[in-house]
């Protein structure tokens, strides 16, 4: 159950905030400056490419690497096709990773290594092998980790990951807000650089900057009834969020606001692009998950069961309402049902902007989630 009295008491959410969840949020824009200067300082912007990579492949453990991979995926759209290697493995812990290259990697691809950790030996030996395969190899992880050592010795570029003081007393959860921006930002700059994407520094300046505004919005000394991330988590607490995304951009923030979910609260939501999320949950809003179903009798004494459990539509949206858009289907599905809905729209700004601000007021929301239900 979700403590609601907790969220607009900014004293106790720091205090049962022991993951520093809450400052890894509002100093995400502080996070990307910083970021954004490692990268200058390592010398991604003295670079000079010979051409576009023929593909990029991704490797990292956890939730931000699937994230980064997914961002870069999705803005660099056909230029160079992008993959995630996904590690094998008895256990999900460093140790026991392995990461291998696809037989057809060779020397006009790029390998881009993205960790929070940097102790992993299997991606000190993917470096290795990319080396041999004639791969590019750039690296982001922690500074001074051994991760260093091997992108050095197999001739790759190095950046070191952005990171607060109190990064190196709190394990860091892979969907933490601060974890995303420090890996995903330098990337952005190296992709830039060699035309895969466009994102120059002014472009990640507004990035930063509208980040800071959402920390603005959505701080926790920001009453409920004025913050869209607390009012989001409120809506959430006993319902199935199916989350729906519709523009380019909104699928990678939606997939990620579900990784969150999931790995900070504890909490369970599906995920669907519009329109085809139409089709694929419209069983499910028709089902036992609706806010009208009841499978039992109405009279029974209902004083002492929880509440039961239904869904609820978040739709994040990416483009104007006077645009090509399925929004309005996807109210009129959901609210014949009798289903609530949430919505979520950024202000005009660039591509990098608005998907930055659909990340950061999910990534309050469940943060929030997070605290207030105590997990």
């Amino acid at each position: 159950m979700l403590d609601e009295s907790l969220l607009d008491a900014p004293e106790a959410l720091a205090e049962a905030d022991r993951r520093a969840l809450l400052r890894g949020a509002a100093e995400a824009g502080a996070r990307v400056r910083t970021a954004a200067r490692h990268a200058t300082e390592a010398g991604v912007h003295d670079l000079k490419p010979d051409g576009r990579p023929r593909a990029i492949l991704i490797a990292g453990p956890g939730a931000a690497a699937i994230c980064v991979a997914d961002l870069l995926g999705t803005l660099a759209g056909a230029t160079s096709p992008v993959t995630r290697l996904a590690p094998t493995g008895v256990a999900p812990a460093g140790g026991a990773l392995r990461w291998e290259l696809p037989g057809w990697a060779g020397s006009v691809d790029l390998l881009l290594i993205a960790t929070p950790d940097g102790t992993e030996p299997g991606l000190s030996l993917l470096a290795e092998q990319a080396y041999r395969r004639g791969c590019t190899v750039v690296a982001v992880g922690p500074a001074g980790s051994p991760l260093t050592e091997a992108v050095h010795n197999n001739h790759g570029l190095f950046v070191p990951m952005a990171t607060a003081p109190y990064d190196e007393d709190i394990p860091l959860a892979a969907s933490a807000p601060g974890v995303l921006w420090a890996l995903l930002t330098p990337l952005l700059a190296l992709l830039d650089r060699t035309g895969v994407l466009a994102a120059p520094p002014d472009a990640v300046q507004k990035v930063a900057d509208r980040l800071d505004h959402i920390a603005a919005r959505c701080g926790p000394a920001v009453a409920t009834y004025s913050n869209p991330a607390k009012t989001l988590a409120a809506e959430l607490a006993d319902a199935l969020p199916l989350i729906w995304t519709e523009g380019v951009s909104a699928g990678p923030a939606g997939r990620r606001f579900a990784a969150a979910l999931a790995e900070l609260s504890g909490h369970p939501s599906l995920v669907a692009e519009l329109p085809e999320a139409l089709s694929a949950h419209s069983a499910l809003l028709a089902g036992r998950l609706a806010a009208s179903a009841d499978p039992e009798d109405f009279f029974r004494d209902r004083v002492e069961e929880p509440a039961a459990l239904h869904a609820r539509v978040v739709l994040l949206r990416d483009r104007p309402i006077g645009g090509l858009t399925a929004a309005p289907a996807a109210r009129d599905l959901a609210l014949s049902h009798d289903t609530p809905i949430s919505e979520l729209e950024p202000e005009p700004g660039g591509e990098l902007e608005t998907l930055a601000e659909l990340i950061a007021v999910t990534d309050f929301a469940a943060v929030y989630l997070a605290l207030a239900s105590r997990a």
